[in-house]
C-alpha cells in the first residue's frame, strides 16, 4: 500500500496534520527500546481509559445496545493489531539500535545489522542492482505495515456497516407501524431508537478505534523511514569506502 494509500484513512490523515510527527523520531524512540517504550506508555494509557469507562459501566451498556456485536469486534480488532503494533515496535527498535552501534563503529563490513548488511552484500553481489535491493529494504521496513494499515481501514468499514445496520432497523421498525398510540409512546420511542443507537454506537467505535490504531502506524512508519534512510546512507558509504580501499566502485555506483 503506497503512501498516498495510507492518507485516505482518516486515522493517518488525522495523525498527517498533527504538528511535530512528521519528524525524524523523538528523541525518546532513539534511546535503547525507545520506539517499544513509547508504545507501552501509549497503551498504558488506553488501558486505564479501558478500566475507567468499565468502573462507569459503559462497556456493559456498550455491548448490551448493539445487538450485531459489531462494536466487539471492532474492539478486539483494534487490541490485537495494537499488540501486533507492539510486536512491531520492538522489532524496528532492535534493527535501529544495531544500526547505531554499526554506524558508532565506523560500518565496517560484514558487521552490520540484518537488513543493512543484507542490502550491503546484495548491491556488492555480481551483477546486484541497487534500485532493487532498495526496494528489498523497503519492504523489510514496510511491507508488514500494510496488512495493519488495511485492518485499520475495516475498523472504520465496520463502523459504518453497523451504520446502515442501525438505520436499517429503524426504518423496518418504523414501515411496521400501523398506527400511532400516545398511551404507547415510550414503547414506541424505545424500539425505534434500538436501531438509531446501534448506528451510532458502532461508528463512534470505528472512528475512534481507526484514529488510535492510526496514530500507532503512523509513528512505526515514520521511524521506519528513518531507518531505512540510516541504512541506505550507512551502508552506501560503508560500500563506498571498501570499494576505494580496492581501487574500484561498488556496483551500481
Amino acid at each position: 500500500m503506497s503512501s498516498t494509500a495510507h492518507h485516505r484513512m482518516l486515522g493517518a490523515a488525522v495523525v498527517h496534520r498533527l504538528p511535530g510527527l512528521q519528524r525524524s523520531p523523538f528523541a525518546l524512540e532513539r534511546a535503547e527500546n525507545g520506539l517499544f517504550l513509547l508504545w507501552l506508555a501509549w497503551m498504558g494509557l488506553l488501558l486505564l481509559a479501558t478500566f475507567l469507562l468499565w468502573r462507569a459501566g459503559a462497556w456493559h451498556r456498550l455491548v448490551a445496545a448493539d445487538p450485531t456485536f459489531l462494536t466487539v469486534v471492532i474492539t478486539l480488532l483494534f487490541f490485537g493489531c495494537s499488540l501486533w503494533a507492539g510486536r512491531r515496535a520492538w522489532v524496528l527498535g532492535q534493527q535501529r539500535q544495531q544500526l547505531d552501534v554499526w554506524i558508532a563503529q565506523g560500518a565496517p563490513s560484514g558487521a552490520g545489522p540484518d537488513w543493512a548488511e543484507e542490502y550491503r552484500r546484495g548491491c556488492a553481489a555480481p551483477g546486484g542492482d541497487r534500485s532493487t535491493w532498495m526496494q528489498v529494504l523497503g519492504e523489510r521496513a514496510h511491507g508488514p505495515h500494510e496488512m495493519a494499515w488495511w485492518l485499520n481501514g475495516i475498523q472504520l468499514k465496520l463502523g459504518l456497516l453497523g451504520k446502515v445496520i442501525g438505520f436499517s432497523i429503524l426504518a423496518l421498525q418504523l414501515g411496521d407501524m400501523q398506527s400511532f398510540d400516545a398511551s404507547q409512546s415510550s414503547q414506541l420511542l424505545k424500539s425505534l431508537t434500538g436501531g438509531l443507537g446501534i448506528a451510532l454506537l458502532t461508528t463512534v467505535t470505528g472512528l475512534t478505534g481507526n484514529i488510535l490504531l492510526g496514530l500507532q502506524l503512523m509513528r512505526l512508519d515514520r521511524f521506519a523511514d528513518a531507518l531505512v534512510a540510516d541504512t541506505l546512507a550507512s551502508a552506501d558509504a560503508s560500500s563506498d569506502t571498501t570499494g576505494a580501499a580496492h581501487g574500484h566502485r561498488p556496483p551500481g555506483a
